[in-house]
């Protein structure tokens, strides 16, 4: 969790101006300057409806949704989107040697985490999980020559673990086209930088208290950003009481299971926020 400010959909300050509103199933809020481009949260609005019409699986009619409703392929040059987030995930997919794996989707489902009922799992069935783990694994996907496959028609891609952070970099690569020199973008908690802030010192952000009592304004700590992407993940909010027992969001794609740790958050700094989301 990050600690922003915004009281109007638009405001401006100095040659900068604020505007924020809901994508991704949260929210997004932009500071950027100096600038007087009135059209810049149109502008933005459309291209996160664009991405989300590509990478969403909670709409129904996009690239990612129809992939894995359909047995069928998908040409990638006909994406503007899909294919960035597809490479990416290959490359942590193997750097984290398969625990990072965007075919996780029903497992997710199953534990009540996905894009289906959001729900506590009372009763864990082992044979269930085994048996989806059968539809886990990216490199079960294929995409020679451009067009990727499944090799089981049951296999469902969700790149739900990198896709904010990258549509937090497509806003900055767009607001850099525009000429924008300063800007701290962030959505859902995945935020990039520019330059400096309308005070002219670095964009500084704080870091939530990983406490399931803390409230969102309370910080661990303050971090300063320049030109960089950061992003945090943690347990202690998005997790389920089941049968005598707790479990969080974190699903091990290789167990099946979500995993079990005294780790409460991470907070990553990289060059760009899709790696860092990632």
């Amino acid at each position: 969790m990050i600690l922003l400010q915004a009281c109007q959909t638009a405001v401006k300050q100095e040659g900068y101006v604020k505007f924020y509103g809901p994508t991704m199933g949260t929210s997004y809020n932009i500071t950027c300057g100096p600038t007087a481009d009135t059209s810049l949260q149109r502008q933005v609005d459309q291209l996160l409806v664009e991405l989300n019409q590509e990478l969403s699986t909670y709409i129904k009619s996009s690239t990612i949704s129809q992939f894995n409703q359909d047995n069928r392929s998908i040409s990638l040059a006909e994406t503007k989107y899909f294919e960035d987030n597809l490479v990416q995930s290959q490359k942590i997919f193997e750097e984290s040697k398969g625990y990072f794996d965007p075919t996780v989707m029903p497992l997710v489902n199953y534990w009540g985490f996905g894009y289906k009922e959001k729900r506590a799992v009372q009763r864990v069935d082992s044979a269930k999980v085994d048996s989806l783990q059968q539809f886990v694994g990216f490199n079960k996907m294929n995409w020679k020559d451009g067009i990727l496959k499944k090799s089981n028609p049951n296999l469902q891609l969700d790149f739900s673990a990198l896709a904010k952070g990258y549509a937090v970099d497509e806003i900055g690569r767009f607001l850099s086209s525009k000429e924008v020199s300063n800007f701290l973008i962030e959505i859902g908690g995945e935020v990039l930088t520019k330059g400096k802030n309308p005070n002219g010192q670095l964009w500084t952000l704080g870091i939530n208290i990983p406490k399931k009592e803390a409230s969102i304004n309370e910080m661990a700590m303050a971090i300063e950003l320049q030109n960089k992407g950061m992003a945090t993940s943690g347990n202690y909010r998005i997790f389920y009481q089941g049968d005598g027992y707790e479990y969080a969001h974190t699903i091990n794609p290789i167990t099946g299971f979500p995993e079990k740790s005294n780790l409460l958050s991470a907070t990553v700094v990289a060059d760009n926020c899709m790696i860092a989301d990632g």
